[in-house]
């Protein structure tokens, strides 16, 4: 939930993007368009988005699951990165942010990677495991609402395939999780319940980077 990694000057995120990122013109449409939508800061970072392309392509990934779309981009970052047999399934309980979503996958010419499930997430991912589809996802990205952040977490465990990725976005939470003020705030606790449940999971290589509002990387053993 940050549309820019924070902790940084103005000026030095400036440059960052300037010797950093390579955004293709409709990653800054679809960003710009968002920009003007009161939740504008649920938008993952231009600067995240090009790190988890580049994970598509470091793992050879054919199959992402993501939970919570808001306005697609980083299921479109995605789906421009995968190759012409990938596929993607998209988590989300909102048709109304999702539309802006798919207008952006079909003028990117990517819809056909994507199934869009418009229910509760946990609904989508219990009936994935029911399918079967147990070990069968490479990257699986975890942005949705934060008091099901361990449930989504377990799930996705179950559905990756041994090396694959679990990534995991405002792990850092605008720095409340450092915060004993914020300790009563049910969603901070949930994701520093679910910071130390990583932490801990030995059947995961993990690091915790301050990128957008902090995102885990979790890969599987």
């Amino acid at each position: 939930m940050s549309n820019q990694s924070i902790g940084l000057s103005d000026n030095l995120y400036q440059y960052l993007l300037a010797n950093s990122v390579r955004e293709p013109a409709i990653l800054t449409k679809l960003r710009q368009e968002t920009a003007q939508h009161p939740l504008a800061n649920m938008q993952i970072s231009p600067e995240q988005g090009q790190l988890m392309g580049l994970l598509v392509h470091l793992i050879g990934a054919k199959k992402y699951l993501e939970v919570g779309v808001f306005t697609g981009y980083s299921a479109l970052v995605v789906a421009l990165n995968l190759p012409d047999d990938g596929r993607i399934i998209a988590c989300d309980v909102s048709d109304e942010f999702t539309s802006i979503a798919s207008k952006y996958w079909q003028e990117a010419g990517v819809d056909d990677k994507i199934s869009l499930q418009i229910a509760p997430a946990l609904e989508t991912l219990d009936r994935l495991l029911a399918n079967g589809e147990a070990g069968t996802v490479d990257i699986a990205f975890i942005d949705a609402d934060k008091n099901n952040y361990v449930a989504y977490y377990d799930r996705c465990f179950q559905l990756v395939r041994q090396g694959g990725i679990i990534l995991v976005d405002n792990v850092l939470w605008y720095g409340r999780v450092a915060d004993p003020a914020m300790d009563e705030d049910k969603r901070t606790l949930a994701i520093k319940q679910l910071n130390q449940q990583i932490y801990h999971d030995d059947r995961v290589q993990i690091s915790l980077i301050p990128i957008g509002d902090g995102l885990t990387i979790a890969r599987k053993k």
